[in-house]
């Protein structure tokens, strides 16, 4: 792996401006951008280092604070580790910010997310990838449906809530996805029910998306995040594993 540099930097949005992690190989030379979307608990230490990690495979990462509406991260205060079922209060305070981003509001940042890659140095010209977690998952791939023209590969880890009966669900826009895609599901997760899953599937394959869909047995919804009580080091090293094998073959 080579050196990195991160460095917090500041993307204006239609509504305001987002604050934002930026992780690069420090050799001074353009690579492919990767949009990196967080989890519910925000851009904190540990989003900041799986950035770093894949800055040291040689991609120039993002990673935006999708709550900046709310505030600059970290918005919540946060234990050095997370249990929920511990700390319920954490979720209480979270969900009112989770239920405000909505679908419209999340798609009109990515597109400033993405317009901002598209003009820093440290971005190769080109299509982007994205990676997600938890609600990330759910953004990632709203994004490769609403921008298709911007995105190369998609993946999304833990997600929940991918393929509702709502009018907004992600799994709708399957038919605009030009990306190939990758998700790694939780097999313990009660935010993606198999009806979900198979749900999800349908879709992709109905529209003849290029993807790869997996379930990860017996890990819990939150595996990749080894800040939580939910980290589950198998399920992240096959989450690593599995990510950079899409970034390789689309870069």
């Amino acid at each position: 792996m080579t050196a990195v540099q991160g460095t917090d930097v500041d993307i204006p949005t239609e509504d305001g401006t987002a604050d934002a992690y930026l992780a690069r190989p420090a050799d001074g030379a353009a690579h492919p951008g990767v949009l990196l979307y967080m989890d519910a608990f925000g851009l904190r230490p540990r989003l900041r280092s799986m950035a770093d990690r894949l800055a040291g495979e040689g991609y120039a990462v993002l990673v935006p604070n999708v709550f900046y509406r709310h505030g600059r991260a970290p918005l919540f205060e946060l234990p050095e580790f997370i249990d929920p079922e511990a700390r319920p209060e954490i979720f209480e305070r979270i969900m009112p910010v989770m239920r405000a981003l909505t679908a419209e509001r999340a798609m009109r940042d990515a597109g400033a997310y993405l317009r901002w890659l598209a003009k820093s140095p440290a971005v190769a010209d080109g299509p982007v990838a994205l990676t997600g977690y938890c609600m990330g998952a759910r953004l990632s791939l709203l994004t490769a449906g609403t921008y298709p023209e911007r995105v190369a590969a998609a993946a999304g880890f833990h997600g929940g809530r991918l393929a509702t009966d709502t009018p907004d669900s992600p799994h709708l826009v399957a038919g605009n996805v030009t990306a190939e895609l990758y998700f790694g599901h939780a097999d313990q997760d009660p935010s993606l029910p198999r009806e979900q899953i198979e749900r999800l599937e349908e879709a992709l394959t109905a529209a003849g998306v290029r993807h790869r869909c997996e379930v990860y047995t017996g890990a819990p919804h939150g595996f990749t995040q080894s800040d939580t009580a939910s980290y589950h080091e198998e399920a992240d090293a096959r989450h690593w594993a599995a990510l950079l094998d899409l970034l390789k073959r689309t870069f």
